[in-house]
Parts: structure tokens; sequence; C-alpha cells
């Protein structure tokens, strides 16, 4: 069957911010030219996410992800969707303060294409988003569960369960915002909390695992692929049994080479 957008378009700042109380936001990671590509006429955005560490390099947490790896990838992802909406999950240790942040930011800038990176952190971040937005670099927000945060937090823990908690996270949201940043992710969040978060400001709020009340979703395309096995977080739908597929294709790829159907007549020279 045969699939097509014709309503596609490449995102800019300004599209986005106006999905905002109007359109639905579709976001999905991807790492290389060659899923990028199958991507690139349908989600509306393409985050290169530091969740490439768990996912395909079979890293405990994103921790050890460096920017010259991010940076790799999203060359990849660039090459093959030139006319999507790409951003750079900046990685751990690579913004601790302005100067380096910025350094970093320039540095994605021009050796990427990317349109934007996105940074970890609410207010205690504000200022470093600022900075970097006072110097030309495009933000994307990211609150709630941070997988950056996991040591120092111990663990994934979902937020807004708490009144105080989801305050903290609306006064996140308003600094993410005040400092410049065109959209916020927020992630592992209550969805009363995250319906608060998402009429708090005027900038896209771009859910994954904090319901459908926000301004659009994001998921890992290896998750939602159903490619990634070791385990199945409560937010992801699997939308394909992709590893099931695999195996029995590279099976069967196995048993006609043991069985000498492959290659055939019509696959030689």
């Amino acid at each position: 069957m045969s699939i097509i957008k014709n309503d596609f378009e490449k995102m800019n700042i300004s599209k986005i911010k106006n999905f905002k109380n109007n359109k639905k936001i579709t976001m999905i990671t991807a790492y290389d030219a060659l899923f990028s590509k199958l991507f690139e006429e349908i989600a509306d955005m393409i985050l290169v996410g530091d969740s490439l560490n768990m996912s395909f390099a079979g890293k405990p947490d994103t921790l050890s992800a460096t920017l010259d790896q991010m940076i790799y990838h999203t060359n990849a992802v660039c090459t093959g969707a030139p006319k999507s909406f790409v951003i750079l999950d900046m990685p751990f240790g690579s913004y601790i303060n302005e100067t380096q942040a910025l350094e970093n930011a320039v540095k994605v800038y021009q050796e990427t294409n990317a349109s934007a990176v996105k940074i970890e952190g609410g207010e205690d971040r504000a200022n470093i988003i600022k900075h970097l937005t006072s110097n030309s670099i495009a933000v994307m927000g990211h609150i709630g569960l941070m997988p950056q945060y996991v040591r120092s937090e111990g663990g994934y823990k979902v937020r807004g369960k708490t009144q105080e908690d989801t305050l903290q996270l609306i006064q996140d949201a308003i600094a993410v915002e005040k400092a410049g940043a065109f959209a916020i992710v927020v992630e592992g969040v209550m969805s009363d909390a995250a319906l608060e978060i998402t009429k708090a400001v005027n900038i896209p709020i771009i859910g994954i695992g904090a319901g459908n009340v926000t301004d659009g979703q994001v998921l890992v395309w290896s998750d939602m692929l159903g490619f990634f096995e070791a385990f199945k977080p409560k937010f992801v739908r699997h939308y394909l049994d992709g590893a099931t597929l695999v195996k029995e294709a590279v099976n069967q790829y196995r048993n006609d080479v043991q069985d000498k159907t492959f290659p055939s007549k019509d696959e030689e020279y």
C-alpha cells in the first residue's frame, strides 16, 4: 500500500509555534539516513535523541553519549531527510555553563544542518537557554522526567504526582518559555499535570508519557516499531512487531542459503 502525505511542508520555528491550539505535532526519533528518509514526509519533526545510546549502543542510560557522536548521527539524519526539521539532543555534560553551551551549540550549527538543539532542565537551565537563544540558537526545552538526571535523581521517576511538584513543573515550563525556547518536551508526567503545563505556556508542549492532553507527541522509533525488546515502557504503543518480523526474515534468508534456493538463476549475473 502506498502512503502519500499530500499536506507535507518543511517546518520552521514560526510554523511549529502556530501548532499551539491548532494541530497536534508528530515527532519521532531517528539516528541514520535510512530511517530518517522513511519518516521525512510523515513526521513534523525528527529528533536525533541521545536515546540512541540505549537503543543502539546497548548502554544502561544516555549519559555516555558524546557531542561528536550526536553530530555524526545528526549529519546522517540530515542527509537522509533534508526536508525535515531536525533537532539535535545536546548530550550530558555539553551545556554545563553558558560559555560551554554556546560553544558546543555553535559547533552543532557549523558542522550539521540541524534546525535546533534540545536541552534538559527547567528553571535551573533557563539562563543557559536564554544565552543560546540570544545568540541565534533555536532551543527546544525538556522538563519532567529527564534521562540525563537519572543518576542524580536515583532512577526514572514519574513527575507531577503532587500539587507541589506540578507547580514546580509549571514554573519550569514558564521559565523555559521566557528564556526563548520554541517548544518543550514534557516526559513522564501525570496527565493532569501535563494539561496544566500545556495551558500555562504559549509554546507547544510535546508529550512522551504525559497523556494525550499535550500539543503533540514524540516516541523513539525503535520503541514504537517494536524493535527494542529489553522492555516496553507503559506509554509506548507498538505499531509494528519489528523484532519478530526481522528475525523471521533473517531466518528465512538462512534457510534459503542452506537449501540453495538463494540465489536463484534470476539473481545471478
